[in-house]
């Protein structure tokens, strides 16, 4: 017996309001959310033997404040050194001297330090900062990339040495992964997105 017509129309509209309610849930499962990292920090190549562009006065903004300061994500991202990979470990970070090798001399960073000051408002003496590699050269950061750079607060104590938890950090992340304990990735990924809270957990 034929199924009517209204019948077979009927049918249609469930089945199109079916369809429509599975692949509004499968978007919902497959959509990442919003403020969730979804990739890895870039590369950069750029030169240690030349003097990298800055970004403009006044347009980087810190979070936080002293020595557990975060630079302005959209100024200094983080970026890697291609050169740095997991199969190359042993023959570049994991190899005593290789970031002596690789670090851009001072004739070249203490005129990026003081572009890069003014690009973040910092109007102190380039002494009371360190021009720092947000991926550390330990953990394979670009060498001389702006996107890697920013005026970290650094103060001296009384006996000379300087009160830097994040060069601590570094020092931890670095043993992880050089003793296979810790994916190069993770902990790049780590320090980039927020070193302060990594210092928190592995600190």
């Amino acid at each position: 017996m034929p199924i009517p017509m209204f019948v077979r129309r009927g049918l249609t509209c469930a089945r199109r309001r079916r369809i429509l309610v599975v692949g509004i849930a499968a978007a919902a499962v497959f959509t990442p959310a919003v403020g969730v990292a979804t990739s890895a920090p870039g590369f950069s190549s750029a030169s240690a033997h030349k003097v990298q562009p800055q970004p403009k006065a006044g347009t980087c903004h810190a979070r936080g404040a002293g020595l557990y300061e975060l630079p302005d994500h959209r100024c200094t991202p983080g970026l890697r050194n291609p050169a740095v990979t997991p199969r190359r470990l042993a023959a570049t970070i994991c190899a005593s001297g290789w970031t002596s090798r690789v670090r851009p001399p001072e004739s070249i960073t203490n005129k990026e330090k003081r572009a890069s000051m003014a690009a973040y408002g910092d109007r102190g003496r380039t002494s009371a900062y360190e021009y720092d590699h947000l991926i550390p050269l330990e953990l394979g950061g670009a060498v001389n990339a702006a996107g890697n750079l920013w005026p970290e607060p650094d103060y001296a104590s009384q006996s000379g040495f300087y009160l830097n938890p994040k060069d601590h950090l570094e020092n931890v992340l670095k043993h992880l992964v050089c003793s296979g304990r810790m994916p190069l990735l993770t902990a790049q990924e780590l320090i980039a997105t927020n070193w302060v809270s990594a210092y928190r957990k592995y600190g």
